[in-house]
């Protein structure tokens, strides 16, 4: 059965990308274009992991993680940011609130699905 991954971000092309590659790489994945949107899809259903931009309308990627882990069944889903935010005191808000990893845009595919990998597996 596939790892299901949940992936946030507001641009629509980076959705097709991270859509295309993750599924390419055997990953489920379920698209929301906001951290208010992506709040609707934790149904209840099993997560392997979020892959979450900072910086979107309605809801940032931050306050989505700190009410994702207000839910019991995704209090211990792993949280991958997916950024352009390079500052430390957004990194520091990011781990506080639960972050596991924090990759910068542009980046190389290569370098997230290792990071997805190994935080799938965990």
């Amino acid at each position: 059965m596939a790892k299901i991954i949940l992936f946030v971000e507001d641009s629509a092309s980076v959705r097709q990308v991270m859509s295309s590659t993750l599924t390419r790489e055997g990953y489920q994945v379920i698209l929301a274009i906001d951290g208010q949107d992506a709040l609707t899809k934790l149904d209840g259903r099993k997560i392997h992991l979020i892959i979450s931009d900072v910086n979107m309308p309605k809801m940032d990627g931050l306050a989505f993680v700190k009410a994702s882990k207000q839910i019991p069944s995704y209090r211990f889903t792993p949280v991958i940011m997916l950024t352009t935010e390079t500052q430390a005191e957004k990194m520091n808000e990011g781990k506080a609130v639960g972050v596991k990893a924090w990759i910068v845009k542009p980046f190389q595919p290569p370098q997230l699905l290792a990071a997805v990998s190994q935080l799938i597996q965990a």
